[in-house]
């Protein structure tokens, strides 16, 4: 009779035992819950405010600096050219009226050079050479901001790592326990504002050197027209 009950009792532990194996693989079977985008960005906390501010004049400025500057590297060989026919033919009126039609830099600066003709060279070349740097220094508004993104935006990422670290060991503390479970939130605040500043950081870097390259190019195609154009109103008095 004992027999038998050991018998039925083992039956039923073997049952249990296979119950709960069964249901511990159909709820790991399961699929994670998933965390969309804007979810993720949630988990980082407060910090991800200033940077996704960064993040977005960032890209304000990148656009409207590329913008500006590609429309300034543009430099029409005809206008340069009609320019040079204006001044060998004599008519300096026509050539002035002609650079007050084009907004672009070089424009400005050959207008600049057009009004002081007559003068001596040196207070010619003078004054395109301060155009010229004037210039420049329009091209060049707004690009520091960039370089002073991309010092900010990692900063403030470590801040939320600092954050999330202080929010890890206050739980701690409250709970007198450590899991995964309690410092899962404080992990995503440090790893999501880490990657997050350094995100937006890397891309204004990569723009502010690349929108400065740009006006490099600018740079040296206006000095070199302006010195073009000096050699071509000293030609008559040669």
């Amino acid at each position: 009779m004992s027999l038998l009950l050991d018998t039925i009792m083992a039956t039923d532990s073997f049952k249990d035992a296979v119950t709960g194996i069964t249901s511990n693989l159909v709820n790991s079977s399961k699929p994670a819950e998933s965390l969309s985008f804007l979810q993720m960005l949630m988990k980082g906390g407060w910090v991800m405010i200033p940077i996704g501010i960064l993040s977005v004049l960032a890209l304000y400025f990148t656009i409207e600096r590329f913008l500006t500057i590609r429309k300034a590297s543009r430099i029409d060989d005809n206008f340069i050219k009609s320019i040079r026919d204006y001044l060998v033919n004599g008519k300096m009126e026509a050539a002035i009226a002609h650079c007050k039609n084009q907004n672009t830099p070089i424009a400005r600066l050959l207008l600049k050079g057009l009004k002081r003709i007559g003068k001596p060279i040196k207070e010619v070349e003078s004054a395109v050479e301060n155009e010229g740097k004037l210039e420049i220094y329009r091209l060049e508004k707004n690009v520091s901001w960039l370089g002073i993104i991309a010092g900010i935006a990692p900063m403030m990422g470590f801040v939320g790592t600092i954050s999330g670290v202080i929010k890890i060991f206050y739980t701690i503390s409250i709970e007198k326990n450590i899991s995964i479970d309690i410092i899962a939130g404080g992990l995503y605040e440090k790893m999501i504002t880490s990657a997050a500043g350094l995100i937006v950081g890397i891309f204004a870097h990569i723009a502010f050197h690349y929108l400065n390259s740009m006006i490099d190019r600018v740079s040296y195609q206006l000095e070199s027209n302006a010195i073009e154009f000096v050699d071509l109103i000293q030609e008559p008095t040669s």
